[in-house]
């Protein structure tokens, strides 16, 4: 913990949606009272996500079905991060996407036309409808030159069936069919994050940040100087965390055992995990060598 967050405690948060929020519409444990902690409190927060289906506005109503209040401006999601790389990279220009709503509507907004006609961006999205034809273009089109995007580097996606396979698992293989590496821009890249900080006016050392997995919340988090904080509700459990050469700030159950933290207590108050596991210095999962690729 740094002097600043000794200090003056946490004085903005950042949390992930899925896992930390919500699991399947439904909100977890504490995500109700710890969202209207922040916002009685005034204390500025964001909630980031790598998932890039939904847009704001849906996300926002996904959210208040579950129960949880949160407005649009405090959602950020990797398509509208992605949206903003590209027009600073390339103002107005063209891309080809496989994707969903969220991800076209945030490219249309920000003035991009959407082809396959000599785009400037391949951007691979999130999806629940994968087709070969969209991918086999989309492989030919980077093989052609166009550049090679990726809104995150998540191999898999939480379903109530099981896992689904997410962009990052569709990058790759595009990426050992082109041999052209995608360039990640959701967690954990750091992008992400600065651009979230900036949004919040907020300061690495008194920010905090909620994940659910330690490959692209922890370890983006710990790359931007932030105090990290792992719940065990949504991928990562604590037996994983000595899977990772790195670890959390904190392990907590869920977040309702920070709500004492959003109403002002400091984190040195949290009960200690009794046992944590120690970093190991090799292992590395599938997930976490693909989040490096960015």
């Amino acid at each position: 913990m740094n002097e600043s967050m000794k200090n003056h405690g946490i004085q903005a948060w950042l949390t992930d949606m899925d896992g930390v929020l919500v699991h399947e519409d439904e909100a977890l444990p504490g995500a109700v009272e710890f969202i209207e902690t922040l916002k009685e409190t005034g204390t500025p927060f964001l909630v980031l996500t790598n998932n890039s289906i939904f847009s704001r506005r849906d996300l926002n109503w996904r959210l208040h079905a579950s129960g949880i209040d949160i407005p649009e401006e405090n959602i950020w999601t990797s398509a509208l991060a992605t949206a903003e790389f590209v027009s600073q990279q390339m103002p107005g220009g063209k891309a080809y996407v496989v994707g969903e709503a969220g991800l076209t509507t945030a490219l249309h907004d920000v003035g991009y036309v959407l082809t396959d006609k000599n785009p400037d961006y391949v951007i691979i999205g999130e999806t629940r409808n994968y087709s070969f034809e969209q991918l086999t273009r989309a492989l030919q089109l980077i093989q052609g030159g166009a550049r090679f995007i990726c809104t995150n580097p998540d191999y898999t996606g939480p379903s109530s069936s099981g896992d689904l396979l997410a962009a990052g698992a569709v990058a790759e293989m595009i990426h050992k069919a082109s041999g052209f590496e995608p360039y990640f821009i959701g967690k954990p890249n750091p992008i992400f994050f600065r651009t979230a900080l900036n949004k919040l006016t907020a300061h690495s050392k008194t920010t905090a940040m909620i994940g659910d997995r330690l490959d692209t919340d922890i370890r983006a988090g710990l790359e931007a100087g932030v105090e990290t904080f792992l719940v065990l509700t949504g991928i990562s459990k604590a037996d994983s965390v000595d899977k990772f050469p790195f670890k959390p700030s904190h392990v907590v159950n869920s977040i309702s055992d920070l709500i004492p933290l959003a109403k002002g207590a400091h984190p040195d108050t949290l009960e200690k995990p009794k046992e944590l596991p120690q970093p190991a210095k090799s292992v590395q999962s599938a997930p976490a060598a693909a989040a490096k690729r960015k």
